[in-house]
């Protein structure tokens, strides 16, 4: 897989639609609005625009980006506990937890964290995970 590479470019030199989607990512981050459509829309995008770019445009001042990840996990004590260590050790910042009832010995547990803290990439972050005892599957999500 090829490494991403970041570069830090002034807005007045890229589309308009990239500074709107971080207008978008930001009415979100808020609580300004309730989805993401309410958001491309207050923003003059389209929700096409905003899920092309919303992984890739990122706010260089204030160095948010949250991303979610969801993991099947085995329904057995302490796998919880041991994912979010492992989100935990990677510097990551947890913001939000969302757990489905298990169901036929695996639960879908859904992670949102702020990542300008971690030491990893994202997807070092995610394979790291999946080696995880407990953890069935794990992958990025919407």
């Amino acid at each position: 897989m090829a490494q991403r590479r970041f570069l830090l470019v002034d807005s007045e030199v890229l589309p308009t639609v990239f500074v709107k989607v971080l207008e978008a990512k930001e009415l979100l981050a808020s609580g300004a609005v309730a989805s993401i459509s309410a958001a491309a829309k207050q923003s003059g995008i389209s929700r096409s625009a905003f899920y092309k770019y919303k992984d890739c445009v990122f706010d260089a001042e204030n160095g948010r980006e949250s991303i979610t990840v969801i993991a099947t996990l085995r329904d057995r004590t302490g796998a919880l506990q041991e994912l979010l260590s492992g989100i935990s050790a990677a510097g990551a910042s947890v913001l939000t937890i969302t757990q489905s009832r298990p169901e036929d010995g695996t639960a879908q547990v859904e992670v949102t964290m702020r990542t300008d803290t971690m030491q990893l990439t994202v997807e070092e972050l995610l394979a790291r995970l999946s080696r995880q005892p407990q953890v069935v599957e794990v992958r990025r999500g919407a």
